[in-house]
């Protein structure tokens, strides 16, 4: 199904937002047949693999191991790349433990936790054969290289939490969110700066300096799961594009 959905987006007349060059080339290689173990880019680890998984965090009713390998396999199906993989997790269990009532003070050590938990679990499942690269001696050690990336820029998240500053470009305490550990730290950096006021968030990564759409948009999946469809201004429920699919969206998993 997801390759289906795929390959029907490269070929929608919608797709014309410049979107990433490594999801253009994975999906033309699943439109023209080939795996997708070896159509992804197996070098990627671009926030594309981590932007798109709040869905998989908002699911209601899946085991842990099914969000887990589900959050994984979106990402590997274009980012083939563990930190990828590990970073699109960490960003559905964000997600998820926000929907469910989790304070945002408690999210980085949680994350940090589950990075350590995780750190050697691959989802084969999910994932076959993925893990099979040049160098890399078992599935277990390409998995840990992607948990100990996200482990250093939770170091960087924390670092700027200790000294917070709703003023400064957040890029430049947890990076320019051009690859996924970035995006999602700077993301909830942004989140965490304006945990109770959403538009605010947004207009944070938006303004910022790096790659500012993928940011906005993973802060406001953040704020989006704490706070519900309540949190936005009225005006933005008619004026932004898709608006009533995304609400659908949304309140299906109420």
């Amino acid at each position: 199904m997801w390759r289906r959905r795929f390959v029907d987006w490269l070929h929608s007349p919608d797709n014309n937002r410049a979107p990433g060059n490594t999801c253009l080339r994975a999906c033309r290689g699943l439109s023209g047949g080939v795996p997708w173990v070896e159509a992804t880019q197996h070098g990627s680890k671009g926030c594309g693999a981590n932007m798109r998984v709040a869905p998989v965090g908002l699911a209601p009713g899946l085991s842990a191991e099914q969000r887990s390998g589900a959050a994984q396999l979106q990402a590997a199906m274009t980012h083939g790349h563990p930190t990828g993989l590990a970073a699109s997790e960490l960003t559905a269990y964000a997600v998820w433990w926000l929907r469910e009532g989790m304070a945002p003070s408690d999210l980085p050590a949680a994350l940090r936790d589950h990075c350590h938990a995780e750190r050697t679990t691959y989802h084969e499942r999910w994932l076959g054969a993925l893990w099979q690269r040049p160098a890399i001696d078992s599935p277990e050690a390409f998995i840990a290289r992607g948990w100990d990336e996200c482990l250093r820029a939770l170091d960087r998240l924390d670092a700027a939490l200790a000294r917070p500053d709703r003023d400064s470009d957040p890029c430049l305490q947890t990076g320019a969110g051009w690859i996924a550990e970035e995006a999602l730290m700077t993301g909830l950096l942004c989140f965490l700066l304006f945990p109770d006021d959403p538009v605010s968030a947004i207009w944070r990564g938006a303004a910022s300096s790096g790659d500012s759409d993928s940011i906005a948009c993973l802060a406001g999946s953040f704020a989006g799961a704490r706070l519900g469809m309540d949190a936005w201004p009225p005006a933005w429920r008619e004026r932004i594009e898709y608006a009533d699919h995304l609400a659908r969206v949304g309140a299906a998993w109420d």
